[in-house]
C-alpha cells in the first residue's frame, strides 16, 4: 500500500488514453484491465467524444474509484481528434492508446515500461482476438518495408509523447480508419524503431458490427483513406516499396504529386544512393 501512496505521488510515467464513443457498455472491463495493472505509475484519461450514451455517468464512477483515472469531455470529432485531446493533456512520457471497448492484460504497462529506456520509438506486444471471435492475432513481422504494404502494429502500443507532437498527432483529416496506420508512417519517417513483446497484452474485441468492420466493408470510403495517406507521404512509399509505383500511378488524382516528387532532387539522390548498394 505504502508503495502504491508513493507511485500517486509522482509525476505519471505513462498516460492511457481511452476514447469513448457510444461504447459505454464496454466501459468497465477496458478501465478494470487498466485498474489491474502490476505497474502503477499511469494516469488514464477517458476522453468522451461527444456521446450519445451514458459514457459520461461511467466514466465519473471510474474517476471516483481512483483519481488517477482523469475524464475529459468534448464534442464530437471523431477517433483521431479524441485521441490528440486526450494526448494534449497528458502528463506521461509515454503514451498508451485504448479503445473503450478492447482491454490490455495486466503486465502490459510493467513489460513495457522495462523498455523505455532502450530507444525504441514503438513498443507493442502479442495480441489476442475475443468477443465474437477468439484466437490469437497473426500479424507480419513489422518492418518499415512491410508498413509501406499495410499497417502490421494496431492502436495499443506504446510511443513517446514527444513523438506525437513532432508529427503533429493523429490525422483529424483520417474520420473513416487507417488513421492508426498513417501516424505509425509519421512516425517511422522520423525514427523506425520498434520492438515487439513476446507476452499476450492485448485483447482486441470482435463485434459483428463496428466502426471498424463497417469501413472495412465498405471499399469506396477505403480507397478514400488510403489514396489520402498515399498522397500526403508519397515519399515514404517510394522509397520503401518502389513496386508500389505502379499502383498508384494507376490513380489519376496521384499522378501529379508523383511526378512532382519523382522530379524533385531529394529523390534523385535517394535513388542514387540507394541503386548503390543494390549493385
Amino acid at each position: 500500500l505504502e508503495i502504491l501512496k508513493i507511485h500517486l505521488m509522482q509525476q505519471p510515467l505513462i498516460s492511457v488514453i481511452v476514447p469513448c464513443y457510444n461504447q459505454a457498455q464496454y466501459m468497465d472491463e477496458c478501465l478494470q484491465s487498466v485498474l489491474d495493472q502490476t505497474y502503477h505509475n499511469w494516469e488514464c484519461i477517458i476522453v468522451n467524444d461527444g456521446s450519445p450514451d451514458h459514457t459520461e455517468e461511467v466514466a465519473l464512477q471510474w474517476t471516483e474509484k481512483d483519481t488517477r483515472f482523469i475524464y475529459l469531455k468534448k464534442e464530437n470529432g471523431g477517433l483521431s481528434s479524441a485521441r490528440n485531446a486526450g494526448i494534449e493533456i497528458a502528463k506521461g512520457e509515454w503514451i498508451l492508446p485504448l479503445d473503450c471497448d478492447d482491454k490490455i492484460g495486466s503486465q502490459y504497462l510493467e513489460l513495457a515500461s522495462a523498455q523505455f529506456d532502450k530507444d525504441y520509438t514503438i513498443i507493442y506486444c502479442e495480441a489476442e482476438f475475443f468477443g465474437d471471435k477468439e484466437g490469437k492475432w497473426e500479424l507480419p513481422i513489422t518492418s518499415i518495408k512491410e508498413l509501406a504494404i499495410q499497417n502490421t502494429i494496431f492502436c495499443s502500443a506504446f510511443f513517446k509523447k514527444l513523438d506525437w507532437v513532432l508529427v503533429g498527432g493523429y490525422d483529424e483529416n483520417l474520420k473513416l480508419g487507417y488513421e492508426d496506420w498513417e501516424f505509425w508512417i509519421n512516425i517511422a519517417k522520423k525514427n523506425f524503431s520498434v520492438h515487439k513483446l513476446d507476452e499476450v497484452c492485448f485483447f482486441y474485441r470482435i463485434k459483428n458490427e463496428s466502426m471498424t468492420t463497417i469501413f472495412h466493408n465498405d471499399n469506396a470510403n477505403k480507397k478514400l483513406s488510403v489514396n489520402y495517406i498515399y498522397k500526403k507521404h508519397i515519399d515514404f512509399f517510394l522509397e520503401n516499396l518502389p513496386l508500389i509505383q505502379g499502383i498508384i500511378l494507376e490513380n489519376e488524382s496521384l499522378k501529379k504529386e508523383i511526378n512532382d516528387y519523382l522530379n524533385s532532387r531529394r529523390y534523385k539522390i535517394v535513388n542514387k544512393f540507394l541503386s548503390f548498394f543494390n549493385k
